[in-house]
């Protein structure tokens, strides 16, 4: 009989059995506590980093850097779909409800212009706008009813400042974008957005398998949510640890905020290729890039194409060009949406069927690279980088986008233009084996008035260059020289033995000018030497010889002096070559130094940034315009005409075959690179084009940067803020006096060649043309002598 084991030996072999639950159960206790423990810091981390990077405040609220605001008149060319197109560019919205940028509101044949609190007039200047036969034929002032010959309208959004990139947004509400665009969006990127956690195990899965199968990390599975965390958080790079933490981060966004919430902020961050040397991020101003219109104007086949580039944006970013990439990835997307349901077969096929519409060479043109450098590098100055990426700040600047755009073509046609003339040299260089490096080019054009920079080009282009070359010094040869000869009028204010006016005379012939022991022989261009010539003659035809001469009697010191003043840097050397532009200067400083010869002695600093104003409207920074009288009117005037003459008979009189009609006053400068630097009473402009490496260009200023010049300027003067260049007017205490042609004196009715020239008075002659007579007897002569012909 097998014997029943006790009540007390079937409690001890019993026990440990409890004691291993216990222990089981206490690790599995200590596991979940260290797994909550470890997801609820997870969570407090991942929700900090939200906080700190999204939370209270909408994507695209970093600083924003914006033209100058843009000026429309009764009677300009402006149709009225043309400004609703440029009010939408720069953030309004159509309707009786919109953004808080502005409002553009149809009442009846008007179009109401409503700024709104982010705008630049913060909320005021409404405007009612009338159009006829493609022009504005009223304008009128909601604020007070008052009819207005101009008006000031909302500047234009040049990019935007995300940290150390160059990136352009246009930031939409999840309600603003098109239904149809999230449908093309959820077929291609995550189909069950709206249904899982905010990361897809189905699909994560898959892509695992499909690595295993690779031996790599190739295939993707992130959810729109994952890809919301790792653009906001985390880096591209390919590796499970970041999927991981992608998959943590979703999950939090996913508790955070709504599914509406995290559409709007993917839709506004994704990355969609490049355009010019802006990197496009976000649908709305993708739309802008690609089609040059607002997101809700495209139609389907556009909509298809942007959400069919999102997987491979690079390759599609020059579609225009090629317009197969374009299709292709329309095509893809509608086939996805047809599959899915969303869209018909019928409705595909008419999508197929229609031009993409992409636009080719416009977006991009008023950025303006080299000039946002400088904007920012002054930003830099005063304000830190965390700031300006994240505190919403409004920076205006004095930049004209009208005016950018005909600066950055003008370069362009000036460019080709240059190379077509160096192309033999291109030959010889490539036979030698040698670097064929193209030559670069800077313009810069500012209000002579007030110093404000009104468009700005550092390079031949910025994608492939950085480097400024408005502020980049070179040798400015004769465009310095302006500088020498008002230094000698000068002479007329002071108690000076000697004055100088501009028909005192000059001997241009070859000379050894003695300095410092050295010996220094200019030559001129080309060679030739004039003999007895005059000041404004020396300075038409820009004579070397005679200019250093009249720099060495006038003083080589002063002429420094006189040039500082003037604004130029206090390197330039008092020696016989700085008359001829030896000591290196950039073409911003050459322009600031020619402000007081475009403004009757009143110089300007040169201004680009304007204010600087927080998410609110209160201004942090102001820059105002900054005006010094440095020379006196009247010197201001006689330059200015001798340098009129340069353009009408002298060396930068090719800039009129440009159709350049207006009042201009003008330089040309040669040395290893070519120069013109001239003005208008409006506008002044500075061109500079020559090789990085120094080496010389073979063309002079004439050729070079006097046709771009005269493009630039052309183009200036038909655009409505630039069309009223006038007359230089001629000063108080400045006369103007009929002279003899050939002997310079006063002419007298019997002179048969007349000249006219500008004194400050009180310099002019007075001696009646002797050459011709004045006497009676003369007067009998000559009456008996033309008798006499006539037999």
């Amino acid at each position: 009989m097998k014997k029943t084991p006790s009540s007390a030996a079937r409690y001890a072999k019993r026990k440990p059995s409890r004691s291993v639950r216990r222990v089981v159960l206490s690790l599995l206790a200590l596991v979940l506590l260290l797994l909550f423990g470890g997801a609820a810091g997870c969570y407090h981390r991942y929700s900090g980093m939200i906080d700190e990077r999204l939370s209270g405040k909408r994507l695209g609220a970093e600083s924003r850097i914006f033209t100058a605001p843009r000026k429309i008149w009764v009677g300009e060319e402006f149709a009225r779909e043309e400004l609703v197109a440029y009010l939408k560019a720069s953030g309004y919205t159509a309707g009786a409800d919109g953004e808080s940028v502005g409002r553009i509101v149809e009442s009846g044949a008007s179009l109401q212009v409503r700024p709104g609190a982010e705008s630049y007039f913060n909320g005021k200047n409404a405007l009612s706008v009338d159009f006829e036969g493609g022009r504005i034929s009223q304008l009128r002032s909601l604020d007070g009813g008052d009819r207005l010959l101009s008006a000031q309208v909302e500047p234009e959004l040049i990019t935007g400042l995300f940290g150390r990139n160059r990136e352009k947004r246009r930031p939409l509400a999840y309600g603003e974008f098109p239904p149809i665009l999230l449908k093309a969006v959820l077929c291609v990127e995550d189909r069950r957005f709206f249904e899982h956690p905010g990361f897809d195990p189905i699909r994560v899965i898959g892509a695992a398998w499909t690595d295993i199968r690779r031996g790599e990390k190739a295939q993707g599975a992130s959810t729109i949510t994952m890809q919301v965390a790792r653009s906001f958080f985390f880096s591209t790079k390919k590796q499970w640890r970041r999927k991981v933490r992608e998959t943590l981060m979703a999950l939090v966004l996913e508790h955070r905020f709504s599914k509406e919430k995290i559409f709007e902020l993917y839709a506004n961050e994704v990355y969609l290729g490049n355009r010019g040397s802006y990197a496009i991020h976000g649908f709305g101003e993708a739309a802008q890039a690609y089609f040059g219109k607002d997101l809700r104007e495209l139609n389907l086949a556009q909509y298809s194409f942007l959400a069919g580039i999102i997987h491979a944006p690079n390759r599609y970013s020059s579609s225009e060009r090629r317009p197969e990439r374009g299709a292709e990835a329309r095509d893809r997307v509608l086939v996805k949406m047809k599959d899915a349901g969303v869209i018909t077969a019928r409705e595909a096929e008419a999508a197929r069927s229609l031009p993409l519409g992409l636009v080719r060479g416009t977006y991009g043109a008023s950025p303006a690279g080299h000039f946002v450098d400088m904007v920012k590098d002054d930003l830099l100055d005063r304000f830190s980088e965390e700031a300006l990426g994240a505190q919403r700040y409004r920076i205006y600047t004095t930049l004209d986008s009208d005016l950018q755009r005909a600066a950055m073509e003008a370069v362009e046609w000036g460019l080709a233009n240059v190379d077509a003339q160096l192309e033999k040299a291109y030959a010889r260089w490539r036979e030698k084996g040698e670097k064929v490096s193209l030559p670069q080019v800077a313009l810069v054009a500012l209000d002579p008035h007030t110093g404000e920079i009104k468009a700005l080009v550092g390079g031949r282009d910025y994608a492939s260059s950085q480097l400024n070359h408005c502020l980049t010094r070179r040798q400015p040869g004769s465009v310095f020289k302006p500088f020498v000869y008002a230094a000698a009028l000068e002479s007329a204010l002071t108690e000076e033995e000697k004055v100088w006016t501009p028909i005192s005379q000059l001997v241009d012939e070859p000379t050894v000018f003695y300095f410092d022991g050295k010996e220094y022989r200019p030559d001129n261009y080309g060679g030739e030497f004039r003999g007895v010539v005059t000041l404004r003659d020396a300075l038409v035809h820009s004579l070397n010889v005679a200019t250093v001469k009249l720099a060495e009697e006038v003083g080589y010191g002063r002429v420094v002096r006189f040039a500082k003043r003037m604004g130029l840097p206090a390197d330039i050397k008092p020696t016989p070559s700085m008359a001829l532009g030896a000591y290196e200067l950039s073409p911003l400083e050459v322009a600031r130094g020619y402000t007081p010869l475009a403004n009757y002695g009143s110089g300007c600093d040169p201004l680009y940034l304007k204010s600087v104003r927080n998410a609110s409207g209160e201004i942090l920074q102001e820059n105002p315009r900054r005006r010094h009288a440095v020379l006196d009117p009247r010197v201001a005037y006689l330059v200015t005409n001798m340098l009129e003459d340069v353009i009408h008979r002298g060396t930068g009189a090719g800039v009129r075959r440009r159709g350049l009609q207006v009042p201009a006053a003008g330089k040309t400068g040669t040395s290893h690179d070519g120069w013109f630097a001239g003005y208008t009473s409006n506008l002044l402009t500075v061109v500079w084009v020559g090789f990085d490496d120094n080496r010389q260009l073979g063309l002079s200023g004439a050729y070079s940067a006097g046709p771009i010049w005269g493009e630039f300027m052309t183009r200036a003067v038909s655009l409505p803020g630039f069309s009223d260049a006038r007359s230089f007017e001629r000063p108080e205490g400045v006369v103007e006096v009929s002279l003899d042609a050939q002997n310079l004196m006063v002419a007298q009715p019997e002179c048969p060649e007349v000249r006219r020239e500008v004194f400050i008075a009180g310099t002019e002659p007075t001696e009646l043309c002797t050459l011709h007579g004045t006497s009676t007897m003369d007067r009998l002569l000559r009456m008996f002598s033309r008798i006499g012909d006539l037999f």
